[in-house]
């Protein structure tokens, strides 16, 4: 088939989705698709028309490529398109409604608040900090309302530390996000077709903890995959009902905090996880004997399926 690898677009993780792109394109390329390479700018739409691809598969990460938006321009085209559809990746993309969604459905996640730059500057939200340490207590992760990688995550040890961990996360988003902080194991769960893979668990340096640049960057973080864990299943079974209350379909991955009660907490959903050489979705399916070319082929299959089984609808 002729696949259109949408790659970089214009959001601050731009260059992880090169390095996820650049793989994709190597193993699309040894299945003897055809590969267009599209870095998504202005001419995308002029582009796909001319080159009319018969699936998209979507490396981009962040706002304007995990949030729906190339997604919605794929469904007017008529293109199949990898991961989840729209609407569970405007839920995923926003951390705040994914919370809400989560504790509606029954599945645990860390208490939270969470408010908007208007009632921060002109409705003195920052004046009810004595209410929301009354409800969380500290420490608190300050993190904004849509990005991801930990980009503009700050952890907040005490009062004083809120004010500046409030500007730096409206400095990447118009909503913010003040979390329980939850003691215990950093662990991701990434499913195929709904299907989880094996738990991966993450170890950062203790300063590399909220630390973006850290992920990407071989030695800064310790991955135990599969997890040492007493109950996997619990944990593969709650990661599953996040991703099935979000409405996912294709791939995703899940994060979670396996607390120190050993109960699995999820914090969020990423609906286009990272598949560079240090990301957690192909070391999961790696631990599950399916090499990257497999999992990228079975990502292609499941887009085409999802069209009905025909490359262009229509």
């Amino acid at each position: 088939m002729k696949v259109a690898v949408l790659k970089g677009g214009r959001s601050l993780e731009r260059q992880v989705s090169l390095r996820s792109a650049a793989r994709v394109e190597d193993a699309l390329d040894s299945l003897d698709h055809q590969v267009v390479p599209l870095d998504a700018g202005a001419d995308l739409v002029r582009q796909l028309k001319q080159e009319a691809p018969d699936v998209a598969f979507i490396a981009l990460h962040g706002p304007g490529g995990e949030d729906g938006t190339p997604q919605e321009l794929l469904e007017i085209l008529g293109i199949p398109y990898t991961g989840p559809g729209v609407a569970a990746c405007i839920r995923c993309m926003d951390k705040v409604l994914t919370k809400h969604l989560l504790r509606a459905a029954g599945i645990p996640t860390p208490d939270w608040v969470a408010f908007n730059s208007t009632a921060f500057r002109e409705l003195g939200a920052a004046d009810a900090l004595e209410e929301i340490e009354a409800r969380l207590g500290f420490p608190l992760v300050v993190k904004p309302g849509a990005q991801g990688s930990a980009l503009g995550v700050r952890f907040a040890a005490s009062r004083d530390d809120v004010p500046e961990a409030l500007v730096a996360a409206f400095s990447y988003d118009d909503r913010v996000l003040l979390e329980a902080h939850v003691s215990g194991r950093e662990l991701a769960v990434s499913l195929l077709d709904g299907e989880p893979l094996p738990v991966v668990e993450v170890r950062p340096k203790e300063e590399d903890q909220f630390n973006y640049e850290a992920r990407y960057e071989i030695g800064r973080t310790e991955y135990v995959c599969p997890a040492e864990l007493a109950d996997t299943a619990e944990v593969q079974g709650v990661a599953t009902r996040a991703y099935e209350a979000l409405g996912c379909t294709g791939f995703a991955r899940v994060d979670l905090m396996l607390d120190l009660d050993s109960t699995p907490q999820v914090l969020e959903a990423n609906a286009i996880p990272g598949l560079t050489d240090t990301s957690l979705f192909p070391m999961a399916a790696d631990a599950a004997a399916i090499g990257f070319e497999d999992v990228v082929a079975r990502i292609v299959d499941l887009a085409v399926a999802r069209s009905g089984g025909v490359a262009r609808p229509g």
